[in-house]
């Protein structure tokens, strides 16, 4: 996208065609209007336009542009923090409920596609999370003790079952989510879109919101070629937040993530790593992850960025690391490649804000935004419709608050994720 072939990689080259859109002209009035054409804001849409509600999405470039078609395409259960620290965090009441949403929302994400026909290259063989080692070993131990007790379908694998499921002895273990799988982003993200359109939402695309103004009963939303009229707005930026509702931006420390996919591979290649489909990542700290296209292209990511210095380095490590968990892609190469960025809160954990009258956010995904960021849109989607009220959500109304040395956070995990993969011996 943009003439950036690092933006997308793979998915823009793989995803089927996005809906036909255009830049906003002239004024518009709708009952919603929503600012940002990712998961959030496309399953927004859809649920509001279900729901009877005339709908508006304003996009500044295009649907999925942000995090939603860049990101790997893992669709998890549950955040990256431990089943009981969101009781811990959030209290009983809002920590069960954010639980049982996102516990289940790989399975809404997958009704979604079934039910809309979204050709996004749907896996529904579950995830796996290996572990590096004993520690690796004790934390999947007990992130599955934590969900088992809560009745998930998950299970730890020892090493030589995850031996046979990943197709390397590399790891000591691995904790199989039966609830997840995997999907082509962009190719989702923009379903999601053919869905909206279908059910009466109106898409404008090269349509970044300039100004926001509220004359007491509509909110004006001015793009370079038009205003939208609405008396409710839903601000669904995320991490790509730019100069509108900057407290957004400043509450989220950015990291940077980057994929590689190489060629299709041959049959007997792609039969020995991940046989059965799952999508795989690790328990390092400065992560990799790696799963299969529906064409048999291997990808494989971690953190950082592919710009700059991060270009070559992360490039080497990708080549060495990738060839030493599985010795048979010596001489395996990458055809594309894409980087984004993950936008990550103090405490790893989405928040819901009220930014104005009848201005209403989910942000903070952590890393965690296909079946979040579907579910949070339809949460959404229902508060505005009056279906449900403050008091029903899964998380509770806060004030956004900047993150602590944010600027400097994101040079080092920048920085530091270049330095980590210079040193990388793997195992």
């Amino acid at each position: 996208m943009k003439n950036d072939p690092r933006s997308h990689g793979l998915w823009e080259c793989t995803a089927p065609p996005a809906p036909l859109t255009g830049p906003l002209a002239g004024a518009v009035k709708a009952d919603v209007a929503i600012i940002g054409a990712g998961f959030t804001g496309l399953s927004a849409a859809l649920h509001l336009c279900e729901g009877g509600a005339k709908v508006v999405v304003l996009e500044a470039v295009e649907a999925g542009f942000g995090g939603s078609g860049r990101n790997v395409g893992l669709v998890n259960a549950g955040m990256w923090v431990m089943p009981d620290e969101l009781p811990a965090v959030l209290g009983d009441v809002y920590g069960a409920r954010l639980l049982d949403l996102l516990g289940n929302a790989p399975r809404a994400v997958f009704d979604l596609i079934d039910k809309h026909g979204i050709a996004c290259e749907a896996e529904r063989q579950g995830t796996l999370h290996c572990a590096v080692g004993e520690a690796g070993l004790a934390e999947i131990k007990e992130r599955a003790r934590q969900w088992q007790a809560r009745g998930a379908a998950v299970r730890v694998l020892d090493a030589a079952e995850t031996a046979r499921k990943v197709g390397t002895s590399a790891y000591a273990g691995s904790l199989l989510d039966e609830r997840a799988g995997t999907i082509q982003p962009l190719a989702y993200a923009r379903g999601l879109a053919q869905a909206a359109v279908r059910a009466g939402a109106t898409i404008y695309t090269s349509s970044p919101v300039t100004a926001a103004d509220d004359d007491g009963a509509l909110w004006r939303l001015t793009t370079p070629g038009g205003v939208v009229a609405a008396p409710a707005v839903i601000v669904a930026t995320n991490a790509y937040t730019t100069t509108l509702w900057p407290q957004l931006r400043a509450e989220l420390v950015h990291l940077p993530y980057f994929n590689m996919a190489t060629p299709p591979l041959s049959g007997n290649l792609r039969r020995s790593i991940l046989p059965e489909r799952q999508g795989a990542w690790d328990t390092r700290e400065v992560l990799s992850s790696f799963r299969f296209d529906k064409e048999g292209r291997f990808i494989f990511g971690s953190v950082g960025a592919l710009r700059g210095s991060g270009g070559p380095v992360h490039r080497g490590w990708g080549r060495r690391a990738m060839t030493k968990l599985f010795p048979q892609l010596k001489g395996v190469g990458f055809e594309t490649e894409w980087y984004g960025w993950i936008g990550m809160t103090a405490d790893n954990l989405p928040r819901f804000h009220r930014l104005g009258r009848n201005v209403i956010s989910f942000s903070g995904y952590n890393g965690r935004g296909i079946a979040p960021g579907t579910v949070f849109g339809r949460c959404l989607a229902d508060l505005m419709l009056g279906r449900t009220g403050d008091g029903d959500l899964p998380l509770p109304v806060s004030e956004p608050q900047a993150a602590a040395l944010r600027a400097a956070k994101e040079i080092y995990y920048e920085v530091g994720a270049q330095l980590a993969h210079v040193a990388d011996a793997r195992f």
